[in-house]
């Protein structure tokens, strides 16, 4: 196997840690021998957007299906959303959605509470609580929704300040969005569909950056997915302040265009998303602001639901799609492929700053010596056709269906424990 694409080396693994690294290893008596041919050697990947749905949704997802989709995604650390049925914002619920994340083990799964009661943005949730808890919460997220008073969001940030913790902002100004259904842009337009301008995200942004800067705290955008929002970011990074940013690999690849013209017809809800697909500018912003580190994190935005919720008309349909499972086929496609970034990049941008920004040390650490034995083993020479019913998610709602990506994830440990071997949940 070839660390980071580097000279192929073995790696020897002992008690959950990695033990040894060089060429020529050999085990002891009895050690179990895995063959990671010409793969390169990753550390398991952390996604900060993930949701798992339980409880409340097990129609849609379960934490047991979640975590096999996301060990088979090379994932060894998942980020639960906090829109649960309850939701998540209470000691109580989130301790539940990690001890079922301990329960199920494919990986680790840590929660991630709302920051307001119920997600209605009216009142603070328990914060402090869910951060006391055994599920030592420290990102925050009404996502899903936008926390749209200045006020709360202000009192969010200085709040979280006490335990390190974060605000993530679903960035959406409620009163621009109403009734939205796509982009507001020229397809929208020839479509009839409700537009959701740029503007609708930018703003927010441009607002809670400001807001992080006055009160000396930090804050995380969701799913960033327009041109002028990487200029505020950029801006803002540029005053010192501690913000930081994701982009899913779906905003990385796909436009709005397909909501009229793709191979499974017009008006598909599977390009049914929020944010929505923008335009082929926004995407080359995207990607050039992934590569330059002005957005820090790759985040699935992992968002299962069932076929019912899915295949239906546009208007009615649910937003959201899977992404656990072909995250990495796409930043390799959309990112490495096109030269925008090394594997190293890659190691960064979806294990090291996910897990940093997270707060969860046992993850996201370089492939060495003493480090935890968390790696995900990738052979970007396979060309993989996508089909959703292999999917280990109870969900199908993919758009790369039909889609041949580049990669396949090999082998996915936990602590040294296989999760997933020649592409097998084990």
């Amino acid at each position: 196997m070839r660390v980071l694409g580097g000279e192929p080396v073995d790696i020897r693994v002992e008690d959950g840690l990695i033990a040894e690294i060089g060429p020529g290893l050999t085990g002891g008596a009895g050690a179990e021998v895995v063959d990671g041919g010409g793969a390169i050697a990753l550390p398991g990947l952390v996604d900060l957007h993930t949701h798992l749905r339980e409880p409340g949704r097990e129609d849609a997802e379960t934490v047991l299906t979640g975590t096999q989709a996301a060990a088979r995604g090379g994932y060894t650390a998942v980020h639960a959303m906090a829109n649960t049925s309850p939701v998540a914002d209470t000691a109580g619920v989130v301790e539940q959605v990690w001890r079922l994340g301990r329960e199920h083990g494919h990986c680790d799964v840590q929660p991630v509470g709302a920051v307001t009661v119920g997600l209605e943005g009216r009142q603070l949730a328990e914060l402090g609580a869910m951060a006391d808890s055994a599920a030592q919460v420290r990102v925050f997220s009404d996502d899903g929704k936008c926390v749209s008073d200045a006020v709360l969001m202000r009192r969010a940030l200085e709040y979280v300040k006490a335990f390190d913790g974060v605000v993530a902002q679903h960035a959406q100004e409620p009163r621009l969005t109403e009734g939205a259904q796509m982009n507001e842009g020229v397809v929208s337009g020839r479509l009839g569909l409700t537009g959701w301008p740029a503007v609708a995200e930018e703003a927010v942004i441009a607002r809670d950056c400001l807001l992080a800067a006055h009160v000396g705290s930090r804050l995380h955008v969701c799913h960033v997915s327009t041109a002028g929002s990487v200029e505020i970011i950029r801006w803002a990074k540029s005053k010192g302040w501690n913000v930081t940013a994701e982009v899913t690999p779906h905003h990385l690849l796909l436009t709005d265009d397909l909501v009229e013209d793709s191979p499974v017809g017009a008006y598909n809800p599977i390009y049914k998303v929020n944010p929505p697909l923008r335009t082929r500018a926004d995407v080359e912003a995207l990607r050039a602001a992934l590569a330059d580190g002005t957005i820090d994190v790759v985040a699935t935005d992992h968002a299962p639901h069932p076929v019912e919720d899915k295949e239906t008309e546009w208007s009615a349909a649910a937003m959201g799609m899977i992404g656990l499972e072909t995250a990495l086929s796409v930043v390799q496609e959309a990112m490495v492929d096109t030269g925008l970034l090394d594997w190293a990049g890659v190691a960064d941008r979806m294990s090291a700053a996910p897990a940093r920004i997270g707060r969860l040390p046992g993850h996201g650490r370089p492939l060495a010596a003493g480090a935890p034995a968390n790696i995900t083993l990738y052979d970007p020479s396979a060309r993989t056709p996508v089909d959703p019913a292999a999917y280990a998610s109870k969900s199908r709602n993919t758009p790369y269906e039909g889609m041949t990506l580049p990669g396949r994830v090999v082998a996915t440990f936990l602590r040294g424990t296989p999760t997933v071997l020649e592409g097998k949940l084990t």
